[in-house]
């Protein structure tokens, strides 16, 4: 299943203005102006339990909101690149006790996840597009992550700036949440297509039979 870049090139860089991009093999994989959507997604998902995963770690604003959250008893983050990793921590040098973050490749790790063991998931992992348009990729995933969600366990992809389910993930849950959410982007981002605008939280929640 692993089809993700072996060693990419991981920078940060941040302006004088202020703006933080994580670049990941020259794309913008995150920016600061996320970090308000992350954490309002990580707070959705903890109102569904005590223990979670992300994949993901990116610039890590929600995998801290989530750790410090005070209904968390573990928070495990899954992140296939080590300089990623390394920056966090530079950034971060002391993390919450609840935090583990786990160097390794998730779409391997996936199949031997404990059924129905965590109470939500925050997925936000870097891969190319022809994954994001692959849908045998997605039938053969998402009934193993389903799996490991406790009944009424939630899934929470990153934010979409689209009014659109994401068609990856809604075949699998019989319920969805959407929360919106105001968004200002830096003048200079591109992967998204309007600067400010309305984003969308989506939360797929797990069957409870």
């Amino acid at each position: 299943m692993n089809r993700l870049p072996i060693d990419p090139t991981v920078q940060l860089v941040e302006t004088p203005e202020g703006e933080v991009t994580l670049k990941i093999n020259e794309g913008l994989s995150m920016q600061g102006w996320e970090r308000e959507l992350m954490q309002e997604s990580g707070e959705i998902l903890c109102s569904f339990g005590s223990q979670f995963l992300e994949v993901g770690l990116g610039l890590g604003f929600s995998a801290l909101h989530i750790a410090q959250h005070q209904h968390t008893r573990k928070h495990t983050v899954v992140e296939i690149y080590r300089p990623v990793i390394d920056l966090f921590k530079n950034r971060h040098p002391l993390t919450p006790s609840t935090l583990e973050i786990v160097n390794t490749d998730f779409f391997k790790l996936v199949s031997d996840l404990e059924p129905e063991t965590l109470d939500g998931i925050f997925f936000d992992p870097a891969l190319p597009d022809s994954l994001w348009n692959d849908g045998s990729f997605w039938d053969e995933l998402m009934p193993r992550i389903v799996r490991s969600l406790r009944p009424g366990g939630a899934f929470i992809p990153f934010f979409s700036t689209i009014p659109v389910l994401r068609w990856q993930y809604v075949n699998f849950f019989p319920r969805v949440i959407v929360e919106r959410r105001p968004y200002k982007a830096y003048a200079t981002t591109t992967y998204i297509s309007c600067t400010s605008g309305d984003a969308y939280i989506q939360c797929f929640v797990k069957g409870s039979f």
